[in-house]
């Protein structure tokens, strides 16, 4: 089966309940799921064991509600609000004579019970639901003060009704007030981590167009975007968004591709030029054939691989986690002990040592911790994929913001891939036979220079057959017809046979040089400004490329590059890549099928949109843009600045805690302002989280 699908599941209060969940899931020998709590979304595996609605069944059982379909819930505000009606009244009495009817013990019980219900069901599900898969999240420490509260307030309306000390025992407004303010910072929370997500809210609203589709008689259909099929026939106007990914077929016009690929200037396209769906047609018309359609356009391809992200977690989350876990066993324990502290040892009276036990409850949200990671990789994960940059894990954003060096590819990666032949040396009588031969080899390659030359040849050139063909990585290609071997490539084969030549391509018959190709290639125009906003990082640049020394020479010369390997193999790369990376962490460019291994192996593998698939696939990041290099300093400079938001996150989490229970359990913070606090302290960090959207 193996087949990843994303199921969305309500009833998760803290990022706690993620984290217990997948805790429930690896126990039961299942790790194909990955929880994203800021979305509400699991991202699954299926397998012979666990199916989809086995999963979906588990996660009813323990308490969550899962389903395919995105539900839109107002509940949450709805519970704040019938809260907050009941609650003014009662807070209020603190501030009225004793004379008013608010300060009548049934009065009080009347107003707060209302609110008790919707804590005990909102917060006391999600706690039940943690403590059955045995872990304790933040709600359970909000069901227990609020509970300790009320019970105190009820046992001493029974037990001193009608005597002078029965106010004392009177804190109905205490579990009202945390409860309705605990509801707040969960509202603010989500609407909060909303906003984290608007990048990807924004790729999905993209997709949300009608199609006009041509019919068969002529006629045009407007259709919604799920129901455009393979093969369509499509017609796009001036102003329009292109519907799905296609092929034009008639018409030509400029279109504005820079909300995938970060590309500023609008392209120019006409006829067997593709376009991808959700860019804007800016000028012109053009009429479409619908290649790729729903979940297999480029666009839902990137919403999908920016979900997943989010779910994969930086090494730094792991602390976040780990110390989230043990959190709140410890906090029911510290609420303990300052209770019988205060009122055993320092005498101080059983109401007071109890409103500062709960206080250290109440005060005590782990959330802030929970929350600390994933909303600072959301928003990086957004930025990026906005500035046409594909992370394929948030864990990515922290390798990447690590590393002390970077290894370019050069053909295809520092320079345009799109060479010129300028002279073919051979006898002038088999000049049309070698034109043909090496037309018809470097169609079988997927190599950039090899799609070059058959531009270049297209219109030259007949087409042959081949008895056989094979792709030699690094080498070149070689083909047999009858009893004749070919070979056309680069030096490394030809060093074999002792040939004196250092530049070029050359075509070899039965082992013999039957003709030489002189080919130049271009810098790409955004090259030298790549390299030197590297340079200014402290990051070291260096080439490493299958190309020969002179040719490497003379671009690593341009860029102002020190350090240069040349006629590398595949094998040979990967080597020189692992070698790089144990001395400093070391991130590698490439576009080719040869740059796959060493892809795979550098700390982190950088792919160009329009590499070979084998690249992409070996990649951690993809750049949409091929022609703006500037994005991998870009990717690097949102990788620094998340990684650095998660710390202050993290910071600023674990510095609350440890400031605050010691307050709390001295007195100096009474219930309310701790519930109020430990809303504040999930806001901050959301807050500093967003700010990552208007860093340059």
């Amino acid at each position: 089966m193996n087949e990843k699908k994303i199921i969305n599941i309500s009833g998760m209060s803290c990022a706690n309940c993620a984290q217990g969940i997948k805790k429930h899931f690896n126990g039961k020998g299942y790790d194909g799921i990955k929880i994203n709590f800021p979305t509400n979304q699991a991202y699954i595996l299926e397998n012979e064991k666990w199916n989809l609605s086995k999963i979906i069944n588990e996660l009813n059982i323990i308490g969550y509600k899962a389903s395919v379909l995105k539900e839109t819930n107002y509940k949450l505000e709805k519970t704040f609000l019938i809260s907050l009606i009941f609650t003014i009244p009662l807070f209020l009495h603190m501030f009225v004579n004793n004379d008013s009817f608010l300060h009548n013990p049934f009065v009080q019980i009347s107003l707060c019970l209302p609110v008790f219900i919707i804590g005990l069901n909102h917060f006391g599900k999600s706690a039940w639901n943690s403590l059955k898969i045995g872990n304790t999240n933040m709600n359970v420490l909000i069901v227990i003060g609020t509970s300790a509260a009320f019970i105190y307030s009820i046992s001493g309306t029974y037990l001193h009704w009608n005597t002078e000390k029965l106010y004392d025992y009177l804190f109905f407004e205490t579990t009202a007030t945390i409860i309705t303010l605990v509801l707040l910072g969960n509202l603010l929370e989500k609407r909060s981590v909303n906003k984290t997500t608007s990048a990807i809210n924004e790729l999905n609203s993209i997709q949300k167009v009608f199609a006009n589709k041509e019919l068969i008689n002529g006629e045009i259909e407007k259709i919604e975007f799920k129901n455009i099929k393979v093969d369509d026939i499509l017609i796009v106007n001036n102003g329009d968004k292109i519907p799905t990914d296609g092929i034009i077929i008639d018409g030509y016009g400029t279109i504005d591709e820079s909300m995938l690929t970060g590309e500023s200037n609008p392209i120019y396209k006409s006829k067997n030029n593709n376009v991808i769906g959700g860019t804007i047609l800016i000028d012109g018309s053009i009429k479409i054939k619908a290649i790729k359609v729903g979940d297999q356009t480029l666009l839902s391809q990137i919403i999908d691989l920016v979900n997943l992200a989010q779910s994969n977690k930086p090494k730094i989350q792991r602390l976040g986690d780990k110390i989230s876990s043990i959190f709140v066993p410890s906090v029911i324990i510290i609420s303990i002990i300052t209770f019988l502290v205060n009122h055993l040892i320092y005498d101080i009276d059983l109401t007071n040592s109890l409103l500062r036990s709960i206080a250290v409850l109440v005060i005590s949200c782990p959330c802030a911790m929970g929350l600390a990671t994933p909303t600072a990789v959301m928003v990086g994960l957004g930025k990026a994929a906005k500035n046409g940059i594909l992370f394929k894990g948030g864990d990515t954003i922290e390798k990447y913001a690590k590393i002390k060096q970077v290894a370019f590819d050069k053909t295809g990666t520092l320079t345009t891939g799109k060479f010129k032949i300028n002279n073919i040396k051979c006898e002038k009588k088999v000049l049309k036979d070698v034109k043909n031969i090496i037309y018809n080899l470097e169609l079988k390659s997927s190599h950039p220079i090899a799609k070059s030359i058959i531009r270049e040849l297209k219109n030259k050139a007949k087409i042959i057959k081949f008895d056989s063909i094979k792709e030699l990585k690094g080498k070149g290609i070689e083909g047999h017809i009858g009893s004749d071997k070919y070979f056309f490539g680069t030096n490394p084969i030809n060093n074999e046979l002792k040939i004196n030549h250092d530049k070029g391509l050359f075509l070899l018959k039965n082992n013999d040089v039957i003709a030489s190709v002189d080919i130049t290639d271009d810098l790409k125009l955004t090259a030298k400004k790549t390299i030197k906003n590297l340079d200014f990082l402290g990051i070291k640049s260096i080439i490493v490329s299958g190309d020969n020394i002179d040719n490497c020479k003379h671009i690593a010369e341009k860029l102002d590059i020190k350090e240069i390997y040349s006629q590398l193999l595949p094998d040979e790369k990967l080597k020189e890549i692992k070698r790089l990376n144990k001395s400093k962490k070391t991130a590698m460019v490439g576009d080719g099928i040869n740059d796959a291994p060493a892809l795979a192996q550098s700390h982190v593998g950088l792919s160009l949109s329009d590499s070979t698939q084998v690249a992409i696939q070996s990649a951690d990041i993809i750049i949409l843009n091929p022609k703006d290099l500037n994005k991998i300093y870009e990717a690097l400079r949102i990788s620094q600045l998340t990684l650095k938001t998660i710390k202050q996150n993290l910071f600023w989490a674990f510095s609350y805690n440890i400031i605050a229970i010691p307050i709390a359990a001295v007195g100096l913070l009474n219930p309310m302002w701790a519930a109020l606090f430990m809303a504040f302290s999930d806001i901050v960090v959301i807050g500093n989280s967003l700010l990552l959207k208007n860093k340059k």
